[in-house]
C-alpha cells in the first residue's frame, strides 16, 4: 500500500510499505480521508517528543472497514467508521473513574501506531477494546466525519466549561479549533459567539461559522469590543483556542462575573509561564479549566453532531489533496492559508 512516512525533521516522503495484516482482534480499514492536524505539522517541522519517526502520521480520519478479526463482534466489512486516536488503557485509576483524557498509559493512532494517512489503517486491539470505532451513520460524508476527533477534543472542552442556552461564548483563535468551537457552542446553545483573532485574513476566513461578531485583535480593543457586545459584563465563557501567553492573560480581564476560562491552545515548552490578576478569579468567582483530547464516548458524541447536522464541520475544510501530495497538504496547513487541510487517498 502507498503510506506517508514521516521519517525525519522535515522529511516526509510517499512510500510503498505492507499492507497490515488483520489479526483476531483487529480491524482493517480502508481511510477514505484523514486530515491535517497542527500535531502532524508540528512532528514534521520540529519534533514531537510522543513520534518517534519513522511512522505514518495522520489520526484525524474515516473509512471503510474491509476486513474484520475472528475475536471482533459489532462491526463488519464495508462498514463505514471513524477511529478516536487517544486510546485508553482502560485499567489505570483515571480510566476507573471515566477520566480517560488523562490516563497514565494513553497510546495513541499516528504517533504510537501508524495513522491515516496510507490507504490502509490497522485498527489496534485496545481502540477496538476501548469503543473507538464507531459506525458513520448514512448519508454522512467522509470528509466531514473526518474532523470528528478535533470536534471531539472541542466537545470535552465545552462540556468541562458547561457551555449551555444563553451564555455568550468569545473565542480567541479563529483557525479549524476555534471554528469548531464556535459552531459547537451554538450547537449548545450559546445565545452569541464572539471570534477574535489578530490576523484579518485568517478572521475573514472564519466568517463561515456565523458568529456574532468578529473582532481584529489587531486593530481594535478585544475588551472594549466584549463590554460593548454584553452591556460591560464579559463574557460568560472565554476559550483561548490559540497558543498564545498574551491570550491567556487576557482571558481573565474578558470574562463575566462567574466566568468559566478554558486554556484550549498550550504553549511552547519552556515558555508556558503567565502572569494574571489571580484576585480577580477569587473575586469573581471565575472558572480556569484547561483541557486537551477528549474520550472516546465524545468521539462517538461528535460523530453524531456531526450526522445530525448541528455541527457542520465541512464549512471548515478549505484545502483538499491526494495521498501523493502529502507534502504540499502539510504545507498548506503550516502556512495558515486556509483552514481545514483534507488528505484523501482515494
Amino acid at each position: 500500500m502507498k503510506a506517508a512516512v514521516l521519517e525525519g525533521i522535515d522529511q516526509i516522503a510517499l512510500r510503498e510499505v505492507p499492507t497490515p495484516e488483520c489479526t483476531p482482534d483487529t480491524i482493517l480499514v480502508r481511510v477514505n480521508a484523514c486530515a491535517v492536524c497542527g500535531t502532524d505539522v508540528k512532528a514534521l517541522r520540529h519534533g514531537h517528543q510522543m513520534i518517534k519517526p519513522p511512522i505514518i502520521l495522520g489520526h484525524e480520519l474515516a473509512g471503510t472497514v474491509v476486513e474484520v478479526g475472528a475475536e471482533i463482534h459489532g462491526h463488519y466489512d464495508s462498514e463505514r467508521v471513524t477511529v478516536a486516536s487517544a486510546v485508553p488503557c482502560g485499567r489505570c485509576y483515571y480510566c476507573q473513574r471515566g477520566q480517560t483524557t488523562v490516563c497514565e498509559n494513553i497510546l495513541d493512532i499516528g504517533s504510537t501506531w501508524s495513522g491515516g494517512f496510507a490507504d490502509y489503517l490497522l485498527v489496534p486491539p485496545a481502540a477496538v477494546r476501548n469503543a473507538c470505532v464507531n459506525k458513520i451513520p448514512d448519508g454522512v460524508s467522509a470528509a466531514a466525519v473526518a474532523l470528528t476527533e478535533p470536534l471531539a477534543c472541542c466537545l470535552n472542552a465545552q462540556e468541562m466549561l458547561g457551555v449551555g442556552v444563553g451564555d455568550t461564548v468569545l473565542i480567541i483563535g479563529s483557525g479549524p479549533i476555534g471554528c469548531l468551537n464556535a459552531m459547537l457552542a451554538r450547537a449548545l446553545g450559546a445565545a452569541a459567539v464572539i471570534v477574535a483573532n489578530r490576523s484579518a485574513p485568517r478572521l475573514k476566513m472564519a466568517e463561515v461559522v456565523g458568529a456574532d461578531l468578529y473582532v481584529n485583535t489587531s486593530e481594535d480593543d478585544l475588551k472594549q469590543c466584549v463590554l460593548d457586545s454584553t452591556d460591560g459584563r464579559g463574557a460568560d465563557v472565554v476559550i483561548v483556542a490559540c497558543a498564545s501567553s498574551e491570550a491567556q492573560q487576557e482571558s481573565v480581564e474578558l470574562a463575566a462575573p462567574r466566568g468559566r476560562i478554558n486554556f484550549f491552545g498550550g504553549l511552547p515548552r519552556g515558555s508556558s509561564a503567565i502572569a494574571f490578576d489571580s484576585n480577580r478569579l477569587h473575586y469573581q468567582e471565575m472558572t480556569l479549566v484547561g483541557n486537551h483530547g477528549s474520550t472516546p464516548y465524545q468521539n462517538y458524541k461528535a460523530l453524531h453532531l456531526i450526522a445530525s447536522g448541528q455541527v457542520d464541520t465541512e464549512k471548515v475544510i478549505t484545502h483538499r489533496f491526494k495521498l501523493d501530495e502529502i507534502e504540499k497538504a502539510v504545507a498548506t496547513a503550516a502556512s495558515k492559508e486556509g483552514l481545514k487541510v483534507l488528505v484523501e487517498p482515494d
